[in-house]
């Protein structure tokens, strides 16, 4: 019987890293026929400039999974007055060498198994079963332990609170935060990182600034004279940084979170 040799399944030049070249390219030269900055697309698309930077220079070893590489190249292209989505979809989210490999390994003929084969197989499952359980056990402790840390730090702010607030659904937790300030005239001011994509709502000073969905790699920072209340649906994907400190998770992945920064005398 004749066999087949497998034929490549994407040409060379539609590789992600060569594609994104071409692509970065033209999205650059459509930019500066527009007059338009770096600066002025990250405030449309909330990508980072060093993100944008990386996709015009088709820097594919600086950028997350293709599949984000997609959705950036999606709103980079929407905020140049171009369609999207035809766009973005000419960007390759499998790689050519790992179809090659997918088509080499369906040709492989089946290797003939000995005992000896069998007996290796059934050490490696075994190896691989206790070194899985022994993972699920270590991040089910450091689940806890974090869990308990979060329910004391909400304990803590709640008895600390002199003032009411307005009541929140069942579903969202709620901090408060005291921000010291050395100087009184100080603003209040909160960072935000986000480690996964989020709804967001920034109320400063009873005032709305912000609500929305931040996408994942977004870094925004807000101010306000006495109070930031900060609403995070997602709060285990949301670093916060008050006043330049540490930056923490808001909360556990999944749930909504909103925490109360007011300004101390």
């Amino acid at each position: 019987m004749k066999k087949h040799k497998p034929k490549a399944i994407l040409k060379p030049q539609q590789d992600p890293s060569v594609k994104l070249a071409e692509m970065g390219a033209y999205l650059r030269q459509v930019r500066e026929s527009q007059s338009m900055t770096l600066e002025e697309v990250a405030a449309k698309t909330m990508i980072r400039i060093s993100l944008l930077r990386s996709i015009e220079e088709g820097q594919l070893s600086k950028l997350p999974e293709p599949i984000y590489v997609q959705g950036f190249l999606l709103r980079y292209a929407e905020a140049l007055g171009l369609n999207g989505v035809e766009f973005a979809k000419t960007f390759p989210i499998i790689s050519t060498w790992r179809k090659q490999k997918i088509a080499q390994w369906f040709y492989l003929p089946i290797p003939r198994l000995r005992p000896i084969h069998l007996y290796l197989i059934y050490i490696l499952l075994i190896i691989g079963a206790v070194k899985g359980l022994a993972g699920f056990v270590e991040t089910t402790a450091m689940q806890e332990s974090n869990g308990e840390q979060t329910e004391t730090a909400e304990t803590v702010a709640s008895a600390q609170t002199t003032t009411p607030e307005k009541s929140t659904p069942p579903t969202t937790a709620s901090q408060t935060l005291g921000a010291t300030q050395s100087n009184s005239n100080a603003p209040v001011r909160v960072g935000l990182i986000l480690q996964d994509s989020s709804w967001v709502q920034i109320t400063a000073d009873d005032k709305i600034e912000f609500e929305g969905t931040l996408q994942q790699g977004t870094e925004r920072t807000w101010e306000a004279k006495q109070q930031l209340v900060i609403l995070a649906g997602n709060a285990g994907g949301v670093l916060m940084a008050v006043n330049d400190q540490q930056a923490k998770l808001m909360g556990k992945p999944g749930v909504a979170e909103e925490v109360i920064v007011r300004a101390e005398p």
